[in-house]
């Protein structure tokens, strides 16, 4: 598989195939046996965005390497939990690459929506929340969603929250990133009636068991339409967020 890859990607560059021919020719395989990994190059075709890379247990070579051949033919692409060695390895094989520290996501995004789609608002309980809330917030950005971010807006003093309801009921679809005790969620959900999506976060004191009260918070919530997702899983409520957002369009 991977000398049949090459190929390609050899004829390309001669000139003897184009890339439209290519991308069928990729799509067809479905995916690349690497021996460290097998690769879903259909995944895009499938799904609408390409195979996410979890970088955690992977060397930086290896991240690297799956990137780069998910960049030969995919124009935006996500790696999640990355540490700035490995951003240091991916940026060397695609130039293009960026990165943020505090979502610890590396991606590329080259293409960018020219009409907004809805709007998903990710909003956050406490700063404390913040690498959790912005690894929703740019996940949903780069599969092709128009993002705007609420932060600091916890229970503790909700007066903050309200003085902004306006922007709450604007959105398509809430992405709501707490900690502690997890009670945001419920509070924006009797709130708006758009799909709100939980992310209970690590963050708290001893009794909060490392995001379980949260969670536990979250599961138990009073209020209709509030879904969840696992701890500390700021990209799982970005995509899926992403994908509640397209079905308006």
């Amino acid at each position: 598989m991977e000398e049949n890859l090459r190929a390609l990607l050899t004829a390309v560059r001669e000139g003897s195939l184009d890339v439209e021919e290519a991308l069928r020719r990729l799509g067809e395989a479905g995916f690349v046996e690497l021996g460290f990994a097998c690769l879903d190059t259909g995944r895009a075709e499938r799904r609408g965005f390409p195979e996410v890379i979890f970088c955690p247990g992977k060397t930086p070579d290896q991240v690297a390497e799956l990137f780069s051949r998910l960049a030969v033919s995919n124009p935006n692409l996500l790696a999640t939990r990355a540490t700035r060695r490995v951003y240091r390895a991916v940026q060397q094989a695609v130039p293009e690459a960026e990165y943020s520290p505090t979502a610890r996501l590396a991606y590329l995004w080259r293409e960018r929506p020219v009409q907004p789609r809805g709007m998903v608002l990710v909003v956050s309980a406490g700063t404390a929340d913040l690498p959790v809330a912005e690894e929703a917030a740019l996940t949903a950005e780069v599969m092709g969603s128009r993002v705007e971010r609420l932060y600091d807006v916890g229970v503790a003093g909700l007066h903050r929250l309200l003085g902004r309801l306006d922007r709450l009921r604007q959105a398509r679809v809430l992405v709501v990133v707490a900690g502690m005790e997890g009670a945001l969620a419920s509070v924006v959900g009797g709130l708006v009636a758009r799909p709100v999506i939980a992310v209970p976060t690590s963050v708290g004191y001893g009794a909060s068991f490392r995001g379980l009260a949260a969670l536990l918070t979250m599961l138990n919530s009073c209020a209709a339409g509030v879904a969840v997702v696992n701890i500390d899983n700021g990209f799982g409520a970005g995509y899926l967020a992403s994908l509640i957002n397209r079905l308006g369009d």
